[in-house]
């Protein structure tokens, strides 16, 4: 199980990485906010930059995919019910990010056939939309790793309860972006600084710390 732990620790800094890569240094860098032809024009001019960046998405689900089953067996002793929950929530996060994608590529295959750049630059607002209904469910995974986590007494309660907070952030980041659009720029990206400070954490604990094996036992024999 530790060595499993480390291997979410590595998955999830790719993860990380591969999200920041793609949304911050592709999209954030090539979209021009209400400005389609120059989106437009940067998409075609660093295509190569932009597939990368599809292609770093795609990577980070896989990687998501099978965290959400490392953690389902390493919280199960916790609570079968809520890690089984917590996995679906995860799991669905990645279907939708992973339909998503074709938000991001359909600007492509756009303009490449010579469409209209305000049609390209509308597939990527929905990019946008799907990112944020995505993060919902990623908010209620979040939420439940931290409480099972500050339920294990195997991993720190802090990491809980900076998991727990995560998923606030996230939830009250999409939904301002749903309901309040105007506020959610003024928040962002200060919103999900949080966010970002826990799975931070909790990456560098799996990868160096792991869990507490002792005590991981004690769960599993007690729970069964």
């Amino acid at each position: 199980m530790r060595s499993k732990a480390r291997l979410a620790g590595a998955l999830y800094l790719i993860i990380i990485i591969g999200a920041t890569f793609a949304e911050v240094f592709v999209r954030d860098r090539l979209v021009v906010s209400g400005d389609a032809a120059a989106t437009a024009s940067n998409i075609l001019a660093h295509e190569s930059l932009y597939r990368l960046g599809g292609a770093a998405d795609l990577t980070a689900f896989v990687c998501d995919a099978i965290v959400a089953l490392i953690f389902y067996e390493l919280f199960r002793p916790v609570s079968e019910s809520l890690s089984l929950l917590a996995a679906f929530f995860r799991l669905v996060h990645v279907a939708v990010m992973a339909v998503n994608s074709i938000n991001h590529f359909a600007p492509l295959i756009l303009l490449r056939a010579g469409q209209l750049p305000s049609l390209a630059l509308a597939f990527l607002r929905l990019h946008a939309l799907g990112y944020n209904i995505a993060l919902v469910f990623f908010g209620c995974h979040c939420l439940l790793i931290g409480y099972l986590i500050y339920r294990s007494t195997f991993l720190p309660r802090i990491l809980g309860a900076l998991l727990a907070i995560a998923g606030i952030c996230y939830l009250a980041n999409s939904f301002t972006n749903f309901l309040a659009p105007a506020f959610a720029a003024t928040l962002f990206p200060w919103i999900l600084l949080p966010a970002a400070a826990a799975e931070w954490s909790l990456t560098g604990w799996l990868l160096f710390a792991a869990v507490d094996l002792q005590r991981w036992k004690e769960i599993s024999v007690r729970g069964s």
